[in-house]
């Protein structure tokens, strides 16, 4: 199936409709829930993508899908002038939002409600921008893509950090048991929502990853794409260049 066709509720709303309700719904528990499940494992991989920017010293970056922010505030470390973070769902930057004050980053940070498939920036603005755990909730990939293709500056760089598939015996075995019933159970228990984390297996099982994600980037107008799996294939790292 598609993965434009997974949503988090059987309704008429938009895909995109909802994914913001069940951000909205989950904001106060997410961060919990994200360290929780990964047993802090994600946190390795954000540094890791971020690292992937490094060398390019970006000045100005975009978060998309930003959500309460844990990814552009990684990407905080390396210094930039200015970093925009994007998201639909209007309780998730609000945590993300509270996380700025305390940190004392009002004057350098910016979190935003703004749509990832009509950002509201002109053409070859940033010189990064980052996505992560997003892309698999865009209503439309490509045209999602496109956006950030758009306001990248000519040289600029894309990374995107996504869960997908573990090939290998036993983890993928225990990975599948693990997101399809555990999770979803322990995920319903304490977010009360019963469907955000049935939702998050059914999404990463319907979405493109590495070669497909590539040649998706590649039609898009990037090049130089690459792929780097990490914890086995649990997630994946994906960089391109304008």
């Amino acid at each position: 199936m598609k993965h434009d066709k997974i949503t988090p509720y059987n309704t008429d709303q938009s895909k995109k409709e909802q994914v913001a309700k069940m951000f909205d719904n989950i904001s106060g528990k997410y961060d919990f829930l994200n360290h929780f499940f990964s047993v802090g494992i994600d946190k390795r991989w954000r540094k890791k993508a971020i690292k992937e920017l490094a060398e390019l010293q970006p000045k100005k970056i975009l978060d998309v899908a930003t959500g309460t922010g844990d990814f552009a505030f990684e990407a905080m470390k390396l210094n930039p002038e200015k970093l925009v973070g994007i998201d639909i769902s209007d309780g998730m930057l609000e945590v993300g939002r509270k996380k700025i004050k305390e940190r004392g980053l009002e004057g350098k940070m910016e979190f935003k409600n703004a749509d990832s498939e009509a950002l509201p920036f002109s053409d070859n603005q940033f010189d990064a921008v980052t996505v992560s755990f997003g892309v698999r909730n865009f209503q439309n990939l490509i045209p999602g893509l496109s956006e950030i293709y758009r306001v990248l500056k000519p040289g600029g760089k894309a990374v995107i950090l996504e869960f997908s598939k573990p090939k290998g015996f036993p983890l993928k075995q225990v990975y599948f048991a693990y997101f399809k019933l555990i999770m979803p159970t322990i995920g319903k228990i304490i977010s009360k929502d019963k469907s955000a984390y049935s939702y998050l297996p059914q999404s990463v099982l319907a979405f493109p990853e590495g070669k497909e994600f590539e040649d998706i980037l590649q039609k898009v107008g990037f090049k130089s794409q690459k792929t780097m799996p990490v914890t086995g294939g649990i997630a994946s790292i994906y960089t391109a260049q304008k």
